[in-house]
C-alpha cells in the first residue's frame, strides 16, 4: 500500500527529472535541467518503503541490532584471553578483586591502608552497613559489618591474604577473590602499575 501510494503519479511528478527530448512535459511537472537517474529515484523509493514496513512490523531495526549492542558477560575471555587478541594492551595482567569483611569502619579503613601502603592492591573500596547471616560455632551468627572491595593483580593473591591474616581481628577472616575478565585497559593497566610485582 505504500509502495503504490510512493509510485503514484503524485510523488513522481514532483521529481525533478529532466524528459528526453522530443518528449512534452506536462504542466503540473516544471523541466529542470539537473537529471536524477530514474534507478535512484526508485532506490529512494524503496528505502523509503522498508522503512514504513519495518515500523508496521514493530522494531524490526531494534530487534536486528540489539545483538550487536549487548553485552557478552557471559561468554567474556579471561584478561589472559584479551592478550592474545589483541583486546588489551600488552601491558596488563591478570587482576583480580577481593572481597574482605571487617566488623567496623576503622579497623576496615585501618587495613585497607596498610594494603594500599604495602602496595598489595592499587585500590581498596570500603561498603559500609552491610549485615552478614553466618553459621558459626554450631548456630547462625548476625553481625554489622563492612566491605572491603580490594583490586589488584591475581599474582598478589597469597601475599594479600597473607596480610589480611596477620591484621585482622577475625580468627578466620574472609578473603575471596573473583576474577577481572575485562574492562577498561587504562584502568587495568593503572592496577598493574600501582602495585608490586610479587
Amino acid at each position: 500500500m505504500v509502495l503504490g501510494n510512493l509510485l503514484s503519479g503524485h510523488l513522481l511528478r514532483a521529481l525533478p527529472i529532466a524528459l528526453p527530448s522530443g518528449h512534452a512535459a506536462s504542466s503540473a511537472a516544471p523541466l529542470h535541467r539537473r537529471r536524477v537517474p530514474l534507478v535512484g529515484a526508485f532506490w529512494v523509493l524503496s528505502l523509503g518503503a522498508l522503512s514504513a514496513l519495518s515500523y508496521r512490523a514493530g522494531c524490526i531495526h531494534s530487534q536486528r541490532r540489539a545483538p550487536l549492542l549487548r553485552p557478552k558477560f557471559a561468554n567474556q575471555p579471561s584478561v589472559g584471553a584479551l592478550h592474545s587478541t589483541g583486546m588489551a594492551a600488552a601491558s596488563t595482567v591478570p587482576s583480580i578483586v577481593v572481597y574482605v569483611t571487617v566488623p567496623n569502619h576503622e579497623v576496615g579503613k585501618k587495613l585497607a591502608e596498610s594494603i594500599v601502603n604495602e602496595k598489595l592492591a592499587a585500590c581498596v573500596n570500603i561498603v559500609p552497613g552491610i549485615q552478614s547471616i553466618y553459621w558459626w560455632d554450631g548456630k547462625v551468627q548476625t553481625d554489622s559489618e563492612e566491605l572491603l572491595i580490594i583490586k589488584t593483580r591475581e599474582s598478589l593473591l597469597n601475599s594479600l591474604t597473607e596480610h589480611v591474616k596477620a591484621n585482622h581481628e577475625y580468627d578466620v577472616p574472609e578473603v575471596i577473590a573473583l576474577p577481572i575478565n575485562g574492562g577498561n585497559v587504562k584502568y587495568l593497566e593503572w592496577i598493574k602499575n600501582t602495585t608490586r610485582d610479587n
